[in-house]
C-alpha cells in the first residue's frame, strides 16, 4: 500500500515545466519521507476514497433498510390506524415503497394494508392524503391478486368517489390509472 501511495503521490506531484516549485527527492526512503508520502497521498485522495464509500454505504442502506420485513410493513399498516393525517401518509408512502414485487403486494393486502389505505382514501380531508393513498393503491394494484382483493373491499367506488383536486394533478393521474387498471382487468368500473 504504500509504494502505491509512493507511486500515486509521485504521479500526482508532478509540475509542469517552467514552474518555480521545489522538487522533493524520493530516491532514498527514509521514516520522515515515508511518513510525508502517506500524509501527501491521503490529502490528496483521502476525499475521494471517502466520498466512494459514502456512496457506497448509502446506496446500500437505500436498498437495505426499507425492506427489512414484515415487521416494518406491519409497523406501516399500523401508522395509517391513527388519526393524524401526517403518519397516515408517512405509512402509505412506505407501504408504496414496500410494494416492489408480487409477494410483498399480497403481504400488504393479508396485513390489511388496502382496507386500511382505501379507508384513508375515503376519510381524506386533503389533496395530499388523499394522493399517498391513491400512490399507495396504484402500487399494489401491479399485482392481479391484488386489485382482486381491492375489487373485493369496494375500491372502485371509492375511487371514483374520490373529490377531483385542484392543486395537484397527481391525484387524478393516479386516480384513472387505478380506474384504468379496473378496467383493464375487466372489473366493472361503471358502477
Amino acid at each position: 500500500m504504500r509504494t502505491f501511495a509512493a507511486q500515486l503521490t509521485s504521479y500526482l506531484c508532478k509540475t509542469k515545466p517552467g514552474w518555480n516549485v521545489q522538487s522533493r527527492n524520493f530516491s532514498s526512503f527514509n521514516g520522515k519521507d515515508e511518513l510525508f508520502i502517506e500524509q501527501d497521498a491521503e490529502r490528496k485522495i483521502g476525499w475521494l476514497l471517502k466520498l466512494i464509500f459514502a456512496g457506497t454505504a448509502s446506496a446500500v442502506a437505500y436498498q437495505f433498510f426499507p425492506y427489512l420485513g414484515d415487521n416494518l410493513m406491519q409497523q406501516s399498516v399500523s401508522l395509517l390506524h391513527v388519526k393524524d393525517p401526517l403518519f397516515k401518509r408517512m405509512g402509505a408512502s412506505r407501504l408504496a415503497r414496500f410494494a416492489i414485487d408480487d409477494e410483498r403486494r399480497m403481504k400488504i393486502v393479508e396485513l390489511g394494508g388496502a382496507q386500511e389505505l382505501l379507508n384513508m382514501l375515503g376519510a381524506a380531508k386533503d389533496d395530499r392524503t388523499r394522493k399517498e393513498a391513491l400512490k399507495a393503491l396504484a402500487a399494489l394494484s401491479h399485482s392481479d391478486e391484488a386489485v382482486k382483493a381491492l375489487h373485493r373491499a369496494g375500491a372502485v367506488s371509492i375511487i371514483r368517489c374520490t373529490p377531483d383536486s385542484l392543486e395537484d394533478a397527481e391525484v387524478e393521474k393516479h386516480k384513472s390509472s387505478m380506474l384504468k387498471r379496473f378496467r383493464d382487468l375487466r372489473y366493472d368500473v361503471s358502477s
